[in-house]
């Protein structure tokens, strides 16, 4: 018999802060991580604004770089101390048929573009320990070796979808009971001067503001971050007097298998429809939809298209946010800060509003929450990821009403 999974921490580091939180209050207030940024080479660049951590977050992400940690790494390792201390968790209930699965889409670019910096323009040797630092799946050994997590350490990379894949794996091992409890999550810092010229080279960003499904979008906006949840049999969570944030219900996963860059309406629908189908629920018992909602023509219009299949006519009543134009788009990332932000929503009963949103788009015929949030009575949302290379996820929670 499935086991109910309950979410039981959550922390994050974000350009709108350190901690779930600070994610959260930003997303809520509609306040804008985003800002210009000051990368090496591209003073005359058409595109410099990016959701870039700095401040004192930065300062806390670097007591956790060193020879062997990449910044993706020292921000996993990060945003997973919250996580566990929200959970309670101790060393031997993390021995206890425990695993991690996380996502990224680049693992350690920041070592990556330095010493590919320092070898061709240099004519210097790369760091002794590079291999280890821009290992993907550094952070989640870096993970085991530091609470002594002896399960399966897995890494997902599929682009945009990782982290929500990542989550979606570790929820299906702990509901068939293959393991009781798991760490789940990704972790993402891509904003050097070679990765960054690589998206603008795509024509997918904007030098203005990410607004997603409203008239007038022009690109996204990308940004950097961490998520990580601690996710547990519901039981197992209540036998050691663990609060249950929410129940994580659902997980759909598919393939376009039609297109590397341009998103497939149909493909989108179906993770959903299977989301929906993992949770026992049908669709009008969705109350919030955190979008992927990029704020590019071609993604928003398929994911709006993709509603549409799966909600039909409530799709113009049913609040639809897209939060990227707050934290960034953080690509292996995304799913799991915008889960973070889901969840939240539904704990505070307000759904977090699209901000820059100028008006409406006739071909996106969606309630984006405009601008402002919205108190709404929820008790299921689902969050959608959908990537490069035709992958979707899409999650559903629902409130713990044991």
């Amino acid at each position: 018999m499935a086991r109910s999974v309950a979410i039981t921490g959550m922390g994050a580091v974000t350009a709108a802060g350190l901690g779930a939180d600070a994610l959260w209050n930003a997303a809520r207030t509609g306040n804008s991580a985003v800002r210009e940024v000051d990368l090496p080479g591209r003073e005359n660049a058409r595109v410099n604004i990016a959701a870039a951590i700095g401040g004192s977050t930065d300062e806390a992400i670097a007591e956790y770089t060193n020879a062997t940690t990449d910044r993706f790494a020292a921000m996993t390792l990060l945003a997973t101390e919250e996580a566990f201390g929200q959970a309670g968790l101790t060393q031997r209930s993390l021995e206890e048929r425990c695993g991690i699965v996380l996502g990224t889409g680049a693992g350690g670019a920041v070592s990556t573009d330095r010493n590919a910096r320092a070898f061709y323009v240099k004519d210097v040797d790369a760091e002794p320990m590079s291999v280890p630092k821009v290992m993907p799946n550094a952070a989640a050994s870096l993970i085991s070796m530091k609470h002594g997590i002896t399960g399966p350490a897995l890494t997902i990379s599929t682009a945009c979808a990782s982290s929500a894949q990542a989550i979606g794996l570790g929820f299906e091992m702990v509901r068939s009971g293959a393991l009781d409890r798991v760490v789940v999550g990704g972790s993402e810092a891509m904003l050097t001067p070679a990765v960054f010229r690589a998206w603008e080279m795509l024509h997918v960003l904007t030098p203005t503001a990410s607004r997603p499904f409203s008239t007038r979008r022009d690109g996204m906006v990308l940004g950097e971050g961490a998520a990580i949840f601690v996710l547990e049999a519901a039981d197992s969570a209540t036998a050691r007097g663990a609060e249950s944030l929410a129940i994580l219900a659902g997980y759909g996963t598919s393939s376009d298998a039609r297109d590397m860059l341009r998103p497939d309406a149909e493909g989108a629908a179906r993770a959903m429809r299977l989301a929906l189908q993992s949770a026992n629920l049908p669709p009008a018992a969705i109350d919030y939809i955190n979008a992927h909602g990029t704020g590019t023509v071609y993604n928003d219009l398929a994911e709006a298209r993709a509603l549409r299949m799966v909600f039909g006519e409530q799709t113009q009543t049913m609040p639809v946010s897209s939060t990227k134009p707050i934290h960034g788009h953080c690509i292996g990332a995304a799913g799991a800060i915008e889960l973070i932000v889901t969840v939240s929503a539904l704990h505070a009963q307000i759904v977090p509003p699209t901000i820059n949103w100028l008006g409406a788009d006739p071909k996106c015929p969606l309630d984006p929450v405009p601008n402002e949030s919205r108190p709404v009575g929820m008790e299921a949302a689902l969050c959608n990821s959908f990537a490069f290379g035709g992958i979707n996820a899409s999650l559903v929670v629902r409130r713990d009403q044991r």
